[in-house]
């Protein structure tokens, strides 16, 4: 199974353990989403932990999905890390990790991922899509995290 991986690195002007409390907390994945997807957490648990299970309910390409996710690392304030249980890829891994910087935090993002299809697949279709969705979340996270 071929693998993929999406890196991204976004500094913000807040502490660490203010940045760290937003993602650790599922509502706001929402806020950080692009409406097209149609995303909303349906399940979620009252508090992030590792082995927490979370269940969204989105659409890719107007298609339905439901994306089940298991948290398998849990690190805070430092980062967390969780991968997709039932959804639409073959494999999915998302390492968030956060650290202080220049009286900010830097957060980080490693996604790790397979699709069916491969490199052709991907290239066409999965690759620019992930990219304008972390375009999108880089953006309202710059505009969240700035505001006074």
């Amino acid at each position: 199974m071929k693998t993929f991986t999406l890196r991204r690195s976004l500094w913000v002007p807040k502490p660490l353990e203010e940045v760290f409390s937003f993602f650790s907390d599922v509502r706001n994945l929402e806020r950080i989403t692009p409406k097209w997807l149609n995303f909303r957490s349906v399940d979620r648990p009252e508090t992030m932990a590792e082995g927490a299970h979370i269940e969204h309910k989105l659409k890719i390409r107007c298609v339905p999905v439901t994306w089940v996710s298991e948290i398998i690392q849990w690190d805070p304030p430092y980062g967390f890390v969780d991968e997709q249980r039932k959804g639409p890829y073959r494999f999915w891994r998302h390492e968030h990790s956060f650290r202080e910087e220049r009286d900010g935090t830097v957060c980080e993002d490693v996604v790790k991922y397979a699709v069916l299809g491969g490199e052709i697949v991907n290239r066409l279709f999965i690759a620019p899509d992930l990219k304008k969705i972390f375009d999108y979340r880089q953006d309202k996270l710059k505009k969240i995290f700035t505001r006074s």
